[in-house]
């Protein structure tokens, strides 16, 4: 977690809150199991959150690099934990990244910060995918992009429905992703060959 965002939040107000959910439940603060539990909780939805005080720009800075390479690129199986906007809880799978450069390309590694940016926030696995496959775009101008995640979401798997062996799958495609079945089925295809 960058220190910066660590700054921004206030520990102690964010802990006493944690400390009055315990209370709030029938816990006992005080006792020794709970005692560090209100700021631990507190550091560590610091953390999950951390998306909410960086930026593309501070993600990308100087990883564009140009390229002669016109064939598609994919990342797949790039890690995601993020938490449900509606319950707080989390959800977690992988994320899936192709695009058509046009002109450059993106230093691989910011393609798995660009997931976390927006994944380290509250969120709904839809809009999700949509923030990632539209700051790839704008990052790279490229012809298109491709992103599909798959999620397991313990909201529906510890509550609710209760449904363990649930796995929600979202996509978004842009530019020539979406315009052009051949460049479609080719990312569809080289990800099902291997997943």
């Amino acid at each position: 977690m960058s220190n910066s965002h660590q700054n921004n939040v206030d520990i102690e107000a964010l802990a006493t809150h944690m400390r009055g959910v315990l209370e709030a439940i029938g816990e006992n603060p005080q006792r020794d199991g709970l005692l560090e539990t209100p700021q631990r909780a507190a550091k560590s939805l610091t953390f999950l959150t951390s998306g909410y005080t960086q930026t593309l720009e501070d993600i990308v800075r100087d990883a564009l690099y140009a390229s002669n390479n016109d064939e598609m690129i994919i990342l797949q199986n790039i890690e995601l934990y993020s938490l449900c906007e509606h319950h707080v809880l989390p959800f977690f799978g992988r994320v899936h990244i192709g695009y058509l450069p046009n002109g450059k390309v993106i230093g691989v590694s910011k393609l798995a910060r660009i997931v976390d940016l927006y994944a380290r926030r509250l969120q709904i696995q839809e809009q999700l995918t949509q923030q990632i496959a539209e700051a790839v775009h704008e990052t790279t101008e490229a012809r298109g992009v491709g992103v599909i995640i798959e999620a397991r979401h313990l909201c529906i798997m510890m509550r609710g429905v209760q449904k363990q062996n649930s796995l929600m799958k979202t996509s978004m495609m842009l530019g020539t992703f979406r315009s052009n079945n051949a460049t479609r089925a080719e990312f569809l295809s080289a990800l099902s060959n291997s997943m």
